[in-house]
């Protein structure tokens, strides 16, 4: 394995930004993802399941060509639960969820026991932010805290629909967000949102709950 310098896809080459390359058979194959740190091993591994898919997948490999992902982190979803989040460029998002179902489902095979949620990078924005000079006007609305997590809850239990929320308040001033999925997901979805509820509770440090539309 080795690092080096790779370029973005509209060909500027960031200061920090280094990729990984990984070797099949002697020869350096292509780089599988870009990032400003050091990736740690979990990381490694789930770029190297991602480039050996590439390589012999039927069904993947075409899809999976032009990807790459920019982290990946272990979490720990508590009773002995795992998660894998896998953070991939915004601009790669719709690509990525083509195939996201098969893809998923080839990585929980090689990493057992662990649920992979593969989410978009956003860039929260504060309320200070002001445009440059060759633009105007307030800052984007995708872009609010609010907006970024509405859009990471949507991320998190992708492909199924998120059919309604509703916020509820207890007498302690704790807020429990209880979101309704759609009930036709609910056989392949529901021994997986515990794991939801972890992930966007240490991604937001906010409460969730899942429920399914009768």
């Amino acid at each position: 394995m080795s690092n080096q310098k790779i370029k973005k896809a509209n060909g500027a080459v960031g200061p920090l930004e280094t990729a990984v390359s990984f070797q099949s058979n002697g020869s350096t194959m292509k780089s599988w993802v870009l990032w400003a740190d050091e990736p740690d091993e979990f990381e490694a591994q789930v770029a190297q399941e991602l480039l050996n898919l590439e390589l012999t997948s039927t069904e993947l490999k075409a899809s999976l060509r032009d990807l790459f992902i920019l982290a990946a982190k272990d979490v720990d979803c508590g009773a002995g639960r795992k998660a894998a989040v896998v953070y991939v460029p915004y601009k790669l998002q719709k690509s990525f969820q083509k195939i996201q179902s098969r893809l998923v489902r080839e990585l929980e095979k090689k990493f057992s026991g662990k649920h992979f949620i593969i989410v978009a990078q956003r860039n929260i924005l504060g309320k200070s932010y002001a445009r440059s000079q060759k633009t105007k006007g307030l800052r984007p609305r995708s872009r609010t805290l609010t907006a970024v997590q509405d859009a990471l809850l949507e991320d998190i239990v992708y492909p199924t629909e998120i059919t309604g929320k509703r916020t509820r308040c207890k007498v302690d001033g704790r807020r429990i967000l209880k979101v309704y999925l759609d009930s036709r997901d609910q056989a392949n979805v529901e021994s997986r949102t515990d794991t939801y509820a972890a992930v966007y509770g240490k991604l937001t440090n906010k409460q969730v709950s899942f429920h399914f539309t009768s």
